[in-house]
């Protein structure tokens, strides 16, 4: 069975860091997309940063410069280090990613648990 496991969330003061990762478990052929989203309270989920079919890393406007995604293909890990945090980066952080399960399948969506990240002011 598939799965995202989160970590890396918490409490922080604005101005402040926290890294997230997430790492892919269980028994899979291969991985296409990883990336992270984010969802605040009232709000709809949003793509946070991640890499597109092309290769190039995309990051939401709000977070340019300030945040930074990563990916090891060889772990099946995606990391985000978030930098000089801000109120309104608070959310719940999801891990994405595009997986195909077993050879011949179709590429599958999963989600992780999200973890909570709250920047106090």
């Amino acid at each position: 069975q598939v799965q995202l496991v989160e970590s890396g969330g918490g409490l922080v003061q604005a101005g402040g860091s926290l890294r997230l990762s997430c790492a892919a478990s269980g028994s899979f052929v291969s991985i296409n997309a990883m990336n992270w989203y984010r969802q605040a309270p009232g709000k709809q989920r949003e793509l946070v940063a991640g890499v597109t079919r092309g290769g190039t890393t995309t990051y939401a406007d709000s977070v340019k410069g300030r945040f930074t995604f990563s990916r090891d293909n060889a772990k099946n890990t995606v990391s985000l280090q978030m930098n000089s945090l801000k109120p309104e980066d608070t959310a719940v952080y999801y891990c994405y990613a595009e997986i195909m399960p077993r050879a011949g399948e179709l590429m599958y969506r999963y989600w992780g648990q999200g973890t909570q990240v709250t920047v106090s002011s």
